[in-house]
């Protein structure tokens, strides 16, 4: 499994994803640049420029049309995919940290940061797709989360709630229109939530996070379904389709990396079995943490951004589909 290194980043990436097709990979860092490459052979399609600080979250329509961004300059901008060019900013008062559209393409949730004054702010955006240079500046939906800041989300898959991950490790389900709490494990984790992705079909979600351990959540209830512990911070993961298998990254602080040999910096991507909750691979590469894991959403190839400013695209082997991951049991789809 060869990976192809995808140099297009000054300084360390903050998120990757790849569209609904599996196509495209955007990915986006610390250098305010948004980057999109053929996640095939690794070749860059573009860059969408127009950020002027660190971007933190990026995330793309199911038609690969519209993809928007959030920034710590304080804005959130949507960006025509095949062009390159800025349709709309929305401006805020203080950074905005996470980013992520609806399965339908037709509505924003994005968190902005608690700084200066200013309360974490959750808000929800309708999409003109009619005219995209022609948006509401005002969010259809806001509220300010109770209790520790929200650091992840996303909308589940019932109508109007949307699920959070927090700082404080806490995971939620809050009602957009009036902004409760419906739901709350105030314990899913013990320390910040640093991400969220949800399955194909949005019915349950894996978290990473800094306690060092991963979760599979129910999106409806918010019911432990299974626990990965490990032995460093968790940066991210995702879920791998089609295969049982979920995929881990992270790694100890940048900070405190210069006194730790590669191995023991474990800047590797896990593989852990989804059902039987054990570690069965790792794969090794950046030379500092990994920040973010994305997997195609045919479960053919899988990405990870690092500290290090590179993007690592790994096509699975045969031997990945041979695998048998239940012994000899036959699986049915």
């Amino acid at each position: 499994m060869r990976p192809i290194l995808l140099q297009g980043h000054e300084r360390s990436l903050t998120q990757i994803k790849f569209n609904a097709d599996g196509d495209l990979l955007f990915s986006c860092s610390k250098d305010s640049i948004i980057n999109v490459w053929f996640s095939h052979n690794g070749e860059r399609l573009g860059t969408y420029e127009g950020h002027n600080g660190t971007v933190w979250t990026v995330d793309t329509d199911p038609s690969t049309e519209l993809m928007v961004s959030g920034s710590a300059d304080n804005s959130m901008k949507l960006w025509q995919v095949s062009t390159g060019k800025c349709l709309y900013t929305w401006e805020f008062p203080t950074a905005v940290k996470r980013v992520a559209l609806n399965e339908e393409g037709t509505q924003i949730v994005c968190i902005t940061e608690q700084r200066m004054g200013y309360q974490c702010a959750i808000r929800v955006f309708d999409i003109n797709r009619d005219e995209p240079t022609k948006q509401s500046k005002e969010p259809l939906h806001m509220f300010n989360p109770v209790g520790s800041k929200a650091t992840v989300c996303a909308f589940t898959p019932t109508p109007g709630v949307i699920i959070t991950g927090h700082e404080s490790g806490k995971v939620a389900l809050f009602n957009v229109k009036s902004g409760e709490e419906i739901e709350s494990n105030e314990r899913a984790h013990g320390d910040v939530i640093t991400d969220l992705q949800l399955s194909k079909d949005r019915t349950y979600c894996v978290t990473s996070s800094k306690d060092k351990s991963a979760r599979i959540h129910d999106t409806k209830n918010l019911m432990v379904i299974k626990t990965y512990t490990t032995e460093t911070p968790l940066n991210s993961a995702a879920i791998a389709p089609n295969r049982p298998y979920i995929l881990l990254g992270g790694g100890q602080e940048a900070m405190s990396v210069t006194t730790t040999s590669l191995r023991q910096g474990k800047f590797e991507t896990r593989f852990w079995h989804k059902v039987f909750e054990e570690e069965v691979g790792r794969v090794k590469g950046h030379f500092g943490p990994i920040n973010t894991i994305a997997v195609h959403p045919n479960g053919t190839t899988y990405a990870s951004g690092g500290e290090d400013g590179f993007v690592r695209v790994h096509h699975f082997d045969d031997s990945y589909y041979r695998a048998k991951p239940y012994g000899d049991a036959e699986i049915l789809d």
